[in-house]
């Protein structure tokens, strides 16, 4: 075989390039040496692995539930990028519900009418009522908690909550579709579901996306405060948590596949969860880039709240609780709305598009 020696003007095809800089950025996160080092606030309470981390502060509690499957750092994730220490320094006393590790049986009733409310509990100590608020899944657990313990409630504030899960685009929901079909013989038997099938599913998500982030990054100069958000935040997203099996096939049958939040027939502990009863003030920001939860799921709660202040933050899922203008998009929204509280100054619907 006679090969011709390149031409001194030869480039590698494009997607050549693309994928050598997807595989350098990859390389570049991994070796970077950033790490985090916030220490933990004392814990008020524990159950089992789980925690209820105390951040102080003298003004009314506001009790954060992340979601199950990511760690509770993203709302404390390294400094100038924690909301809830942001908050402790603006007149609120933030707590962070860390879910530990999971229970292999637990159900949903068992992490919300049981976990939940007795962090709930443990959280209310002698204030009146808490601030109970839900970041992603934690928002449709906060929710169904405040239907059913309305006697430790004093606000509902929910972020990127999802809700009428078939919400959204056409070719979202007949994608959903499909992964349900395909998962739920998998998932059938299991006790829990581990990471990498639930980081898969994430990425797959939008793949393409996964790989120019990492383009990105590797040409960032590494000793940036960019370059340190984005391993943070990479940390973050692939330091996930396993699901215990039986909540994974209830979310996948009740969720996502038969949409009962969003039809009005979800129960837990046996109560019909409707949101229209949940007469405190609440406040829902959903952000309109989000690509994990679709704006259309979470407005769908929104609109369902008697008393809600809407905010319609130009973020994404993750970027709007702990990205570059978060403190703007979305803290200083919460806080504001915090202090309407605080006064007993309750408003009505009134929708504010910040950012």
């Amino acid at each position: 075989m006679n090969l011709k020696p390149a031409s001194p003007n030869w480039k590698p095809p494009a997607a050549v390039e693309a994928e050598a800089a997807f595989l350098a950025g990859i390389k570049a996160w991994r070796a970077h040496h950033w790490h985090r080092d916030l220490p933990d606030p004392p814990v008020r309470w524990r159950e089992a692995t789980a925690r209820l981390l105390d951040y102080g502060g003298n003004g009314p509690v506001i009790l954060f539930v992340p979601s199950l499957v990511n760690r509770w750092t993203v709302l404390d994730l390294m400094d100038g990028h924690s909301m809830v220490r942001w908050l402790a320094g603006q007149g609120a006393h933030p707590m962070l519900l860390d879910w530990g590790e999971p229970e292999p049986n637990f159900s949903l009733t068992d992490h919300i009418a049981g976990r939940l409310v007795r962090a709930m509990e443990a959280a209310k100590g002698s204030s009146c009522r808490i601030i109970l608020a839900g970041y992603c899944m934690g928002g449709t657990f906060a929710t169904a908690a405040a239907a059913l313990r309305p006697d430790l409630v004093g606000g509902l504030a929910l972020l990127a909550a999802p809700w009428d899960f078939h919400a959204g685009d056409v070719d979202h929901l007949h994608k959903l579709t499909a992964t349900c079909a395909t998962l739920e013989p998998l998932l059938r038997d299991v006790a829990t579901v581990p990471v990498d099938l639930l980081q898969a599913l994430f990425a797959l998500d939008d793949p393409v996306a996964v790989a120019e982030k990492f383009r990105q990054f590797g040409r960032l100069d590494q000793d940036s405060a960019a370059a340190r958000l984005f391993v943070a935040l990479e940390d973050w997203l692939n330091d996930g948590v396993p699901l215990s099996g039986t909540t994974a096939r209830e979310c996948m049958s009740s969720w996502y596949r038969d949409n009962l939040p969003g039809s009005g027939q979800w129960r837990v502990a046996g109560l019909a969860i409707d949101p229209a009863s949940i007469s405190v003030p609440a406040f829902a920001a959903v952000p309109r880039r989000d690509h994990i939860v679709p704006p259309d799921s979470a407005r769908a709660l929104a609109y369902l709240l008697p008393r809600i202040t809407l905010v319609e933050p130009n973020a994404g899922h993750v970027g709007m609780t702990a990205g570059r203008s978060a403190a703007k998009v979305l803290w200083e929204p919460l806080r504001d709305w915090l202090r309407t509280i605080e006064a007993d100054q309750p408003r009505r619907i009134s929708r504010r598009r910040a950012g």
